[in-house]
């Protein structure tokens, strides 16, 4: 078997070549291995790399054959474990929980080589394969699963991830920090159960009440998992409750060690948050030497479909401090803002442009908002951010600074200095009302996204038009969308371009009712955009929204919200903000009767 020296590995003939015995870490992945920093495996293992350890990857393991976990012999440190860029759920269900029929982070695109609940497979067979080799899991499944959670696929609250799979560290949010420090530790000769106090994990504790408190002095205790496991008002409320301390103490600032207490006499107790890496800190990571494209063991299934969009595209921050609802981002990679040089991006810009089916197009510079780039307060400065108060909802914060023009310096950079790109698109998400509050550099920013960032068409998400929805979304409102709507059209119209506006809008979010679809279905008829795709409301853990889904109750203000939960009327108010498909006429109807407003069948029905 020919050996790949460029990757890592991920056999013994690799290893060999390598002139490898053992590895030190080794990286049980969800994903098909691609060697590129927007994949959580290669980007741990690179960061490892560099610290001297050798680290193998064993990428979509046989699950039912513990074999498959001893091609690269045993770690002499320990595994590490992720179930891959998205949640195992996510990856193999549709929102209407139907098995997916693609999966463009596997061979090909095909599904069926991640199995359900990922981590807890790979945990078992890591264990019965090497019973007493410390095991470290981490990702986004184990990190938004970390403490109780609902479930939406089984309809239930499953306990800590860390507690199912008997892994003996978790590691949460994003783990360069974190897993630096646990290698240290080990390497050193420490024992994996005496590192229990590092930043961004979460380690499990035996013992009865009285025990608690002098092994974690000074923590705050959530409610117990029998207490929110039910659905009685008392647990639901207990359940949203537990939620918002979990979000109170998400700041690495003044967030305190969380306990959680399982059947009796097992804890979860979650350190303080990592604070998020500095700008020179990201910089070194991404560019390390990633060899930027999949293992040629996947050749002859024709590549990892993933790797499309994200092989020529540059990440310049992290974090996300937009507060939206629905979205896990902010507990992964937390509210404060950190990005990376222009000089860093244009290294790594003209590194691409010397790969292999590079065609000129550089597809986004961006992040989980492309135009939150950098801190945007003096707080988000030290890696911290308000632990009780949004930045931008329901109104921007006094102490918000809404500036492009670090974002635009960096941008009109790559232009000057990379010579090799024809084009550089900006394809992550806009925040339009961060922008409009830009009254230095909005206008300006505006227009070179327009003039040279854009690919035709712009992608925006206002999600929804109802008030009420926007609000439970923690959305600006319909008027901003408007304005910006506006804004854009005229700047396209002196430029002399024919760019569009794309918005995307969810259906079923938790406070959105009949009436509200019927809202978005005639705004959108006047505005004479209706999307070929609409995306339901999906219930993954780690959201405030799925709180709202599962309790019926807003967690910010504990009052009754309400939610969608029949796949019935979920059809119907899909079928709503699709009203001019043909098959959803019958749809349609059935949803403006039930709604009231039968008067408006003939607007939206086509009789003929």
């Amino acid at each position: 078997m020919e050996s790949n020296v460029d990757f890592l590995p991920l056999n013994r003939q690799d290893m060999a070549a390598r002139g490898w015995e053992s590895c030190d870490f080794i990286f049980v992945s969800a994903d098909a291995y691609v060697d590129h920093p927007s994949f959580a495996a290669a980007l741990i293992s690179r960061v490892l790399e560099a610290d001297g350890y050798r680290v193998g990857i064993i990428p979509q393991p046989d699950w039912k054959n513990p074999a498959s976990y001893t091609v690269l012999g045993c770690p002499r440190l320990g595994f590490l474990v992720g179930a891959g860029n998205m949640d195992s759920m996510v990856a193999n269900y549709t929102a209407a929980k139907k098995p997916r029929s693609d999966d463009a982070y596997s061979p090909g695109g095909k599904a069926g080589f991640r199995p359900d609940r990922a981590t807890l497979k790979y945990v078992e067979g890591i264990r019965a394969a090497y019973k007493d080799v410390p095991v470290i899991i981490g990702g986004i499944e184990a990190s938004l699963r970390r403490f109780a959670h609902y479930d939406y696929w089984s309809d239930t609250v499953r306990r800590s991830i860390l507690l199912d799979s008997k892994a003996d560290i978790l590691v949460y949010g994003m783990s360069e920090a974190p897993i630096r420090e646990i290698a240290r530790r080990l390497s050193a000769g420490e024992k994996i159960t005496a590192i229990r106090d590092v930043r961004g994990t979460c380690v499990r504790f035996h013992g009865k009440d009285s025990e608690v408190s002098p092994a974690v002095p000074g923590f705050v205790r959530l409610p117990d998992y029998e207490a929110v496991k039910v659905t009685d008002p008392a647990s639901l409320r207990a359940y949203a409750e537990h939620f918002m301390l979990q979000k109170h103490n998400a700041d690495p600032e003044t967030g305190q060690i969380l306990v959680e207490l399982n059947d009796g006499d097992r804890w979860v107790i979650q350190n303080p948050p990592a604070f998020p890496l500095k700008t020179v800190e990201l910089d070194r990571i991404y560019e390390l030497p990633f060899t930027r494209s999949a293992h040629p063991k996947y050749g002859v299934y024709g590549g990892i479909p993933a790797l499309t969009e994200t092989s020529f595209s540059l990440v310049s921050s992290r974090g996300c401090f937009g507060g939206c609802s629905f979205c896990a981002i902010t507990f992964h990679q937390g509210r404060a803002v950190s990005s990376r040089s222009a000089e860093s991006l244009c290294r790594e810009a003209a590194t691409l442009t010397a790969l292999p089916g590079f065609k000129g197009y550089i597809h986004d510079v961006g992040g989980p908002t492309a135009n939150f780039y950098g801190p945007g307060c003096k707080k988000q400065e030290r890696g911290a951010f308000c632990p009780r108060r949004e930045c931008l909802f329901p109104e921007p914060c006094p102490e918000l600074r809404p500036d492009h023009g670090p974002y635009l310096t960096a941008l009109s950079a790559l232009r000057e200095k990379v010579t090799g790109a024809k084009k550089i698109f900006i394809r992550s998400g806009i925040r339009f009302d961060f922008l409009e509050m830009d009254k230095q550099h909005g206008q300006e920013f505006l227009e070179t996204l327009c003039k040279y960032h854009v690919s035709g068409q712009l992608k925006v998400a206002p999600e929804h038009i109802s008030a009420p929805v926007l609000t439970a979304m923690g959305k600006s409102g319909a008027a901003v969308y408007e304005q910006f709507r506006q804004d854009y059209a005229d700047v396209n119209r002196r430029l002399g371009l024919k760019q569009y506006l794309i918005p995307y809008f969810i259906s079923s979010h938790p406070g959105s009712r009949l009436e509200d679809a019927v809202e978005l279905a005639l705004y959108m008829k006047k505005s004479g955009f209706v999307p070929d795709q609409v995306q339901d409301f999906y219930p993954t853990p780690g959201t405030l929204a799925t709180v709202m889904y599962r309790t019926g109750l807003d967690p910010r203000t504990m009052t009754p919200i309400y939610a969608a939960r029949g796949e019935r009327e979920k059809k119907l108010q899909r079928a709503l903000l699709q009203f001019n498909h043909p098959e959803n006429r019958r749809l349609v109807a059935e949803a403006l009767r039930e709604a009231g407003r039968e008067e408006l069948i003939g607007r939206f029905i086509n009789k003929s």
